[in-house]
């Protein structure tokens, strides 16, 4: 893809660990702009395919040998794909931050689905996917971590039909937004990205770890998303121990990315957010300015009429007088008029600026709609698999322990067709993200019911990725005990206690991932 600028602009503000500015004000505070540019490419249509087809991937001009192969296929309103990459060197080539590769499926209209990681191996990887999606743009990008919601601008390799090819295909002109390369390096602390530092027995995913939260940090995840960056600060913490072995490690640090990359989503949006009130605050003071500049031309207004009145009546005294005269009325004639000057073209620019702000303000509370009505479409589709409410953390889908063998994490056949239905929801609308919570009731040992509940939820996570749920948009986590929503003094309580719960969040419902 020969990548052309169409268009640039600021996608949000992300302020350096500052406070939100109380009051309107003409300077400006110290921003981090993350730009984003639009670029045209091209979408296959696979909604006319019949079986499969094989499709190719060529580099782009960022590389020379990066290539591969897939094959499609159009199975039941889904497209699923099994790639495979060669030629793809380290990730690291394209700059410090960037430490993965991202495979991605792309709408026409510009809507990117992450459909998991690259594990490369000597250049090379394979990997299996499942999208809603009937025509889009395939595509490889370098990435700083595996969970990030939009690809950056350093794409290796992009979608090609092979030559010759007669199955019932075709190209569809796209476009789509990338992540500007740089946008991801901001300040790198002391102990460094660098694709060199990759050594020695700690997990890939804790150096990934480490980046995301780097980058929530820069984002202002901090100060404005502080409960889901704390998360991750101690998901961090806890993947750089040798508590639970690399697996445990790795599988923490991946949590960590999830929650790093949550908090930056959200710093994002109410820095966005908060733009759009300082902004508003700023033109309401200009307009009142504005006014004042009126006032005082209006002022001027009157002086040079007294000016010019007293001119004419200096008809018949002294030249000098009537000079006098004369030459006060010219200079307060010239004041008015520049202060009337500068009075309209202050209002002209405050009225310029409140209607932008209007602007933004009808197309943020158009998406809130949408979004809500999203949420409420969501609700009554989950609650007709599983019952499922509406909280503050995202929709609660309740799975009870009868789901499950007794005693044990595996999955009834009655309950797959359930949860097959629940990942094509969920799939139909990409940007959601998945929490799988296992949780038992009081009886037996606090390790057993921990390992127990760890296990339901793995299991619950694992079926809903093999139904085709990207990896890298669900987590899975056992409370124990810990979290009872009934009596452990009854047998009605504990049998409700005895549950895995799928909490679904997203910003596409107004519900960005919220620590427990």
């Amino acid at each position: 893809m020969k990548i052309r600028i169409t268009a640039l602009f600021i996608a949000t503000v992300i302020v350096f660990g500052q406070s939100p500015a109380p009051a309107a004000s003409d300077s400006a505070k110290p921003v981090y702009q993350v730009k984003v540019v639009e670029v045209p490419a091209k979408a296959i249509n696979y909604r006319n395919l019949k079986g499969s087809v094989e499709i190719n991937f060529k580099s782009t001009e960022l590389v020379s040998n990066a290539n591969g192969v897939a094959e499609v296929t159009n199975k039941g309103g889904k497209t699923e794909i099994k790639a495979e990459f060669k030629g793809l060197m380290d990730a690291g080539h394209f700059g410090s931050e960037y430490l993965t590769y991202v495979f991605w499926g792309v709408s026409p209209d510009g809507r990117a689905s992450n459909l998991g990681e690259l594990i490369v191996k000597g250049g090379k990887s394979r990997l299996n996917a499942e999208t809603p999606l009937q025509s889009l743009s395939l595509l490889v990008t370098a990435e700083p971590y595996f969970a990030v919601t939009q690809p950056s601008d350093a794409v290796v390799v992009e979608n090609a039909i092979q030559p010759g090819n007669k199955a019932k295909i075709e190209w569809v002109d796209a476009k789509y937004e990338l992540v500007a390369r740089g946008q991801y390096a901001g300040p790198v602390d002391a102990a460094g990205f660098k694709n060199g530092s990759k050594k020695g027995k700690t997990p890939f995913n804790v150096y990934q770890a480490r980046n995301a939260v780097r980058i929530a940090r820069t984002a202002g995840a901090e100060t404005y998303a502080a409960a889901g960056f704390k998360k991750a600060e101690e998901l961090l913490a806890l993947s750089e121990t040798k508590k639970g072995g690399n697996t445990g490690r790795s599988l923490t640090a991946r949590e960590a990315v999830q929650s790093a990359e949550d908090s930056r989503s959200l710093a994002v949006k109410r820095q966005a957010e908060e733009a759009v009130v300082n902004e508003r605050l700023r033109t309401q003071d200009r307009i009142g300015k504005a006014d004042s500049q009126a006032a005082a031309a209006s002022a001027g207004q009157v002086k040079a009429e007294q000016a010019q009145s007293q001119a004419e009546q200096a008809q018949g005294r002294s030249d000098a007088e009537r000079a006098a005269a004369l030459s006060l009325a010219a200079g307060a004639t010239a004041a008015s008029a520049v202060s009337q000057a500068d009075a309209k073209a202050a209002r002209s620019s405050a009225e310029e600026a409140k209607s932008r702000a209007d602007v933004s303000d009808a197309r943020a509370q158009t998406a809130e709609s949408e979004k809500a009505a999203l949420r409420v479409e969501l609700l009554q589709k989950l609650n007709d698999v599983f019952a499922t409410r509406d909280t503050a953390r995202g929709l609660i889908v309740n799975m009870s322990d009868a789901l499950f063998q007794t005693g044990s994490s595996t999955l009834r056949p009655a309950v797959r067709e359930k949860m097959a239905k629940i990942a094509g929801i969920v799939m139909s609308h990409p940007g959601l993200k998945l929490s799988v919570e296992g949780h038992t009731d009081s009886v037996g040992s606090d390790e057993s019911n921990q390992r127990l509940s760890e296990k339901r939820a793995g299991a619950a996570r694992d079926y809903l990725v093999a139904q085709g749920v990207p990896s890298a948009s669900i987590v899975a986590q056992g409370f124990g005990k810990a979290n009872p929503i009934g009596s452990n003094e009854t047998p009605e309580g504990r049998q409700n206690n005895r549950r895995v719960e799928i909490v679904v969040s997203g910003e596409a419902i107004g519900m960005s991932a919220q620590a427990r």
